[in-house]
């Protein structure tokens, strides 16, 4: 045994390999088709016309009542059919784990431009209160009229 070869995975052993992407695809495809209306209104035609058949025909009987044949389909179509279910609800999981986070992400961002733009709008508030408008200056103007007017006749009468 060479050293090389540990660097490596041994792989699934040379059993069947698959790709789990296009599998899961298949899946989800298949569960979506199980949970509609149009299939269970086909598998009931064909239960019924499988059993009309076994029943009525005497020449065409293949599976006889109790129906074994139909148990095992039946049997055969859970046993495959539960686990697609589960696989697809896991990959729909998982996407769903996805968005979640990047809903996260962007809920976070638009909170922090939130603060961003309220700190902004207290700035802007506090520079326009510190701001002197018309009336302030023309406060500013009668008062100095006034001390001027005040002051005018006292140097009048000290000149």
């Amino acid at each position: 045994m060479r050293g090389d070869d540990l660097d490596k995975p041994r792989g699934t052993g040379g059993g069947p390999t698959y790709d789990p992407e296009t599998f899961g695809r298949f899946a989800e495809k298949l569960a979506r088709g199980l949970g509609t209306g149009r299939y269970l209104v086909f598998q009931t035609v064909v239960v019924v016309v499988w059993i009309v058949v076994n029943v009525s025909v005497v020449v065409l009987r293949w599976d006889p009542y109790p129906f074994i044949l139909l148990n095992l389909a039946f049997s055969t179509q859970a046993a495959y059919s539960a686990p697609l279910i589960l696989l697809a609800q896991n990959r729909q999981a998982d996407r769903d784990k996805i968005d979640i986070e990047r809903d996260r992400e962007t809920n976070a961002r638009q909170l922090a431009e939130s603060e961003f733009l309220a700190r902004e709008i207290a700035g802007l508030r506090l520079l326009l209160e510190q701001t002197v408008g018309r009336d302030d200056l023309e406060d500013a103007v009668r008062d100095l009229a006034r001390m001027l007017d005040e002051r005018l006749p006292e140097d009048a009468d000290s000149a």
